[in-house]
């Protein structure tokens, strides 16, 4: 009888074994320009995320949080009624000091299209972030004179989205530390459109402005007038002019303060990408991006959030 010996199985010899596909060498040369579309993909998702759904979100924070402040001024009547407030410690009145910008300073009702929103005090781009704001070289609603108030059309909740579906004869109202003031319009005006004679000495007037055009690509600016029905109310005497307000603060301007925030939110942003880049050549595509692109997407919402008060403050 024949005997069939079978070898034992062993590890084979390193030659005998098939050689595996080797990973590539990252080329610098194609991971930077890589990089860098990667920062403006981020960033131009981050602008346009932040304009469609974040900032509305931001804008219904916003209210509640100065609908409760403001509340709790009307009812202390620490509310101001002027450019400048006194604040009061233990009943003494302290020394004078300006209305810092954003803070409110109104309710706005406008039964018509529904609205009813807190307005701060200044009209730059960051101001409007929060709601409309009033132009503090103007009176305050419900005294002598016109009272301006500004307000975004699209970005931001767009409380001034419907201001064109005004007519005249719709009210107005508005709810300062003086009192509730009602308004009826007068007329909307559109460019090339006559504006309206001076207010007399002792009458009051409201004007609303926001961005004429498209949603999102404005390309004029929208004004409604109303005159004051409800009795006049005492004006401060005012310290400053339209000669005082920053350029920022002007119908469709930007406001060039937000380049600071804009660059270190940019670098943080910057630095986050190229430690991606290094993570994805060491942990590999998936890992990297599962744990890179929140931080790079909340990093471009930042940014994205500072760069909104460049564009036209009524976008």
């Amino acid at each position: 009888m024949s005997t069939v010996t079978i070898a034992p199985d062993g590890p084979r010899h390193p030659a005998e074994v098939p050689p595996g596909p080797l990973r590539p060498t990252p080329n610098p040369a194609l991971q930077v320009p890589g990089t860098a579309l990667s920062i403006l993909a981020v960033i131009a998702l981050g602008l346009v995320c932040h304009l469609v759904l974040i900032s509305q979100l931001a804008y219904e924070r916003n209210q509640q949080t100065a609908f409760a402040d403001y509340r709790a001024e009307l009812a202390l009547g620490t509310a101001p009624v002027g450019q400048f407030r006194t604040d009061f410690v233990d009943g003494v009145p302290g020394p004078e000091r300006l209305v810092e910008p954003g803070s409110p300073v109104a309710v706005l009702t406008v039964p018509r299209i529904g609205l009813r929103t807190v307005v701060g005090e200044g009209t730059a781009g960051g101001v409007l972030r929060g709601g409309p704001g009033h132009r503090r070289d103007t009176v305050l609603p419900g005294q002598a004179g016109t009272s301006v108030i500004m307000g975004r059309r699209a970005a931001y909740g767009g409380p001034f989205r419907d201001l064109d579906l005004l007519v005249p004869g719709d009210t107005i109202t508005a709810t300062t530390g003086q009192g509730t003031h009602t308004y009826v319009v007068t007329g909307v005006r559109r460019p090339g459109d006559p504006a309206p004679a001076a207010a007399a000495a002792d009458q009051g007037r409201l004007t609303l402005i926001t961005a004429l055009g498209p949603e999102f690509m404005p390309t004029d600016v929208l004004r409604v007038d109303a005159a004051l029905a409800s009795p006049v109310q005492p004006t401060p005497a005012r310290r400053f002019g339209s000669g005082s307000i920053p350029a920022a603060e002007q119908a469709m301007a930007g406001d060039p303060d937000a380049w600071t925030p804009v660059l270190l939110w940019g670098q943080a942003l910057l630095v986050a990408a190229l430690a991606l880049t290094w993570l994805r050549a060491r942990w590999g595509r998936w890992q990297s991006w599962i744990v890179g692109v929140p931080v790079l997407l909340a990093l471009g919402v930042a940014t994205a959030d500072q760069a909104v008060r460049l564009l036209p403050n009524l976008l």
